[in-house]
């Protein structure tokens, strides 16, 4: 086998994205064959023993990918010596094959909840995770109180924040009330029944940007629900379960699948939002009052959109 820099070597063996892979060895961590190694070095991992912390890496074992419901509380760190639990602790041994270690891609708030990745597949979790790929992440936002016209405004012209200009990918819309009760009977604990849902997607990736967004136009969040990440959506998979993606999700985030593509009549910021579990709000759709709009509007069915199929070439 050839030999190949130690980032990528790591990226391939599951262990972090090269990115990552080199802040792994710039802090010392990584050695080969017992010496600490150095970024960008080059090693046949089939002839050298490279190890993380001590711990050997695998090489040539199988990619896994898994999607979670991470419960709110749970930490997305794989170690932490000061939670209880942590994502790992979810994953049921069944979605894991024998000598394989999975990584999050990317983070969820400990106090927020929702769709995580896991992965051994370094270089799958750069495309998700790099800004340059535009992968969106779409998000249930609870809410005490429906957001003002002017609170609207402000949160679509971007908040500053220490990092830059904090800005949504598209425009807030009301989550409609269907979207909304399909969405209360994953979560745990149960949603409170008052609170006012919105649907808000993001391509950045800031630490706690939605919280401080919010909370910078006097909106604080009581309830954050990551429900989709490029192609993936969470469905109806409940708090606190896994489940191995399947092979058009896998696909649709290596090939660059950063959206999911909305259908017409998914409401906007500015119709009613909806309220609570039982639909006692509506969510103006973009054809009101027409039933198949409405249906339109309920957002993903479990396995997510449907996949377009291929057209025929012209003869």
């Amino acid at each position: 086998m050839p030999e190949e820099r130690i980032q990528k070597v790591l990226a391939a063996a599951g262990v972090a994205s090269r990115r990552a892979s080199e802040g792994l060895v710039a802090a010392g961590r990584v050695t080969v064959d017992g010496r600490t190694a150095t970024i960008g070095q080059k090693v046949d991992p089939t002839a050298s023993v490279v190890e993380v912390d001590g711990i050997p890496v695998g090489v040539g074992v199988g990619r896994t990918y898994v999607a979670l419901h991470k419960p709110a509380g749970v930490t997305s760190t794989t170690r932490d010596r000061h939670a209880e639990t942590t994502v790992l602790d979810l994953i049921p041994t069944v979605l894991v094959p024998d000598g394989t270690r999975l990584y999050p891609v990317g983070r969820l708030d400990q106090d927020s909840e929702g769709l995580l990745l896991l992965t051994n597949d370094g270089d799958w979790a750069e495309r998700v995770l790099h800004p340059r790929f535009g992968v969106q992440r779409e998000y249930a936002v609870g809410l005490t109180a429906p957001l003002t016209e002017e609170q609207l405004r402000v949160l679509a012209a971007g908040i500053a924040l220490e990092e830059g200009l904090a800005q949504l990918a598209t425009p807030i819309r009301s989550a409609s009330a269907l979207e909304t009760r399909r969405l209360a009977g994953t979560l745990e604990p149960r949603p409170d029944p008052d609170l006012t849902w919105y649907r808000a997607i993001l391509t950045q990736g800031w630490k706690r940007q939605l919280r401080r967004m919010f909370a910078a136009v006097g909106a604080p969040i009581a309830r954050l629900a990551r429900v989709r990440i490029g192609s993936v959506w969470l469905g109806e998979l409940p708090s606190g379960r896994a489940r191995s993606l399947r092979a058009p999700e896998i696909r649709g985030l290596r090939e660059g699948q950063a959206t999911a593509g909305r259908p017409r009549g998914t409401g906007s910021a500015h119709a009613g939002p909806a309220r609570g579990t039982a639909g006692t709000g509506r969510a103006t759709a973009a054809r009101p009052g027409s039933t198949r709009a409405e249906s339109r509007t309920t957002g993903p069915r479990r396995d997510g959109p449907k996949q377009p199929k291929p057209r025929r070439p012209a003869r």
